[in-house]
């Protein structure tokens, strides 16, 4: 990849990223699930917001254990959503309209489902069995059952090993099991991985997220997990990430694919410092152009590790700004970063960061977008965010579709340590259907997603919160982002600026400055944002030259007063 410097920006480090869930993006036909007609249809309402690149969550061939996430074939498209040919006039559309299209690569694992694994496990000797990773028991109990080679916990199970009776073996899988791990130990798997990413490339698409890429090198050794011996893990993520072997078939991944065609790469790497995205995303390195990183995904986490990521406590903006702030400076100018609030996996951001109330939720959300497509970084928008969708609350457990939730509801509840109402609160707060339930686009029958039944249940607020109102609505939280997105490409110093952060103890403002860089040295952002809903006063030292009022979530500026969730960002010109 071509290592930019702070004169000068790659052409991957400009856009601005907006992420379908296709399943709850927009239903053509009527069958209650999204699909790809649906997002062709909406392509003009993706260009008036003026993003530049899509992010499809997968859309391969799918038995939907995980949605979508277990693929069952590579080079098919899930009948749910389509055809090939839809794909096709998607691509065509999206590319007409300026917009490119980026492919989620799952390549960690498969379905159970896939031929390579049906193959895999009939038996030992089958020319497939080496695709994947087997391991024999590391006993067997008195009563004659197998022993798990290791500890591990999986992500969606108690397990990370699965007993196949047919060969007497288990094989590995770090999420459910009906997603085993391949492996990348053996080159076939690596060139049956790159062809498939060739037959996408060579189909027109501009590049790939690459989901929890960072887990597929493995120890060999398998050791115990200690924190489950311990009794204080959920899950033995943390024994995978960053194997050993990694960087090597990152390199080789780049050598052979990627740097033979014009793509953008982002890779999903839990269990990640900055140390580590140097190496993944550092411009010397030829491995990803950049990263997503969990570190400030987890600063409302439960303090019980036992519990894992269930909770409602409020993050605090001290320690958000500490992280944020590390990876801003580590980064920069050595490699590249993703800047997100949300994503499928995550609650909606004005819920989780903001306040969601009738009375501040489309200040909140206006905030948070000001101060995250500020940082430098590639900014990433997951769909409803630019609407100021909240958090949904159901009442019954069965509601809710995702697998984790169940699998966490079965281990947290089922063992007593949480009860049914903590944990319906908890999964309001901390759950992955709040960012699935279908996108609101109108005040309308179903929220105008569909004309059926919706796979998941719509947030009831879609009357008060829609496409439809926001498009309507000059002053809405959609304008803001499509104001921040065009200020972005007016002013290369929101690409390529340093980053100097402002009173990093301020537990209720967070401040800081972007300085120019190359043609914009002469340049200064100060950017600040009140996460609370007071009225506060702050003084920040002004840098050299005249100042424009770049932007505001309020339509006038009271200078050193800062109203409820206000966020305005100066430009400094000397």
């Amino acid at each position: 990849m071509t290592a930019p410097s702070h004169r000068e920006t790659a052409w991957w480090q400009e856009p601005v990223v907006y992420q379908i869930y296709p399943r709850s993006f927009k239903d053509s036909n009527g069958d209650g699930i999204g699909d790809l007609p649906g997002i062709t249809e909406k392509i003009p309402y993706l260009a008036r917001l003026g993003v530049d690149l899509i992010w499809l969550s997968p859309i391969y061939k799918s038995p939907n254990h995980d949605n979508g996430y277990d693929i069952s074939d590579y080079r098919a498209i899930m009948p749910e959503f389509g055809t090939m040919d839809d794909f096709d006039t998607l691509l065509a559309a999206a590319h007409q309209a300026g917009i490119k299209i980026m492919m989620d690569l799952v390549v960690n694992h498969t379905s159970d489902e896939h031929e390579w694994f049906i193959q895999a496990k009939s038996s030992k000797d089958n020319p497939y069995r080496d695709y994947y990773i087997w391991k024999d028991p590391a006993g067997y109990t008195e009563r004659g059952e197998p022993i798990p080679p290791t500890n591990w916990i999986a992500a969606f199970s108690p397990s990370t090993w699965e007993w196949e009776p047919t060969t007497e073996q288990f094989y590995l899988h770090m999420f459910s099991v009906k997603q085993p791990d391949l492996n990348w130990e053996n080159p076939t798997v690596r060139q049956e991985v790159y062809d498939l990413m060739r037959f996408w490339l060579d189909k027109g698409v501009d590049g790939f997220r690459m989901d929890v890429i960072n887990l597929i090198s493995k120890d060999p050794a398998y050791p115990d997990d200690p924190a489950v011996a311990a009794g204080s893990k959920t899950d033995s993520l943390g024994m995978v990430a960053n194997g050993p072997r990694v960087h090597e078939f990152l390199q080789e991944m780049n050598r052979e694919v990627l740097s033979k065609y014009p793509v953008i790469t982002v890779g999903e790497t839990p269990h990640v410092d900055t140390a580590d995205g140097l190496l993944y995303t550092g411009f010397d390195r030829g491995e990803l152009q950049t990263l997503f990183q969990f570190e400030h995904m987890g600063l409302d986490g439960n303090p019980n590790p036992a519990l894992g990521k269930w909770n409602d406590t409020r993050f605090k903006l001290v320690d958000l700004k500490d992280t944020l702030s590390r990876w801003q400076n580590d980064l920069s100018g050595k490699a590249w970063n993703a800047l997100y609030w949300n994503n499928h996996d995550q609650p909606r951001a004005v819920s989780r960061f903001g306040n969601d109330s009738p009375e501040y939720r489309v200040l909140s959300a206006k905030m948070l977008g000001t101060v995250l497509h500020c940082l430098q970084g590639t900014p990433y928008i997951y769909q409803g965010e630019e609407l100021g969708m909240t958090n949904v609350y159901f009442e019954n457990i069965e509601d809710y579709k995702d697998i984790e939730i169940h699998d966490a509801y079965r281990k947290l509840v089922g063992s007593g340590l949480v009860s049914h109402e903590d944990m319906l609160r908890y999964i309001s707060q901390s759950g992955r259907d709040n960012a699935r339930t279908p996108i609101q686009w109108k005040a309308e029958a179903h929220a105008g997603f569909t004309g059926g039944k919706p796979w998941l249940k719509l947030n009831p607020r879609y009357t008060e919160i829609n496409a439809e109102e926001a498009l309507a609505d000059p002053g809405s939280v959609f304008y803001h982002y499509q104001q921040l997105i065009a200020l972005r490409r007016q002013h290369p110093i929101m690409v390529n600026g340093t980053y100097e952060l402002l009173d990093p103890k301020d537990e209720q403002v967070y401040a800081y400055y972007r300085h120019g860089t190359g043609a914009s040295e002469q340049e200064t952002l100060l950017v600040i944002a009140n996460f609370t809903d007071s009225t506060l006063e702050r003084t920040y030292q002004e840098p050299a030259g005249e100042h424009t009022l770049l932007t505001s979530n309020y339509p006038d500026d009271t200078q050193n007063t800062l109203r409820p969730y206000e966020a305005k960002v100066y430009l400094y010109q000397a």
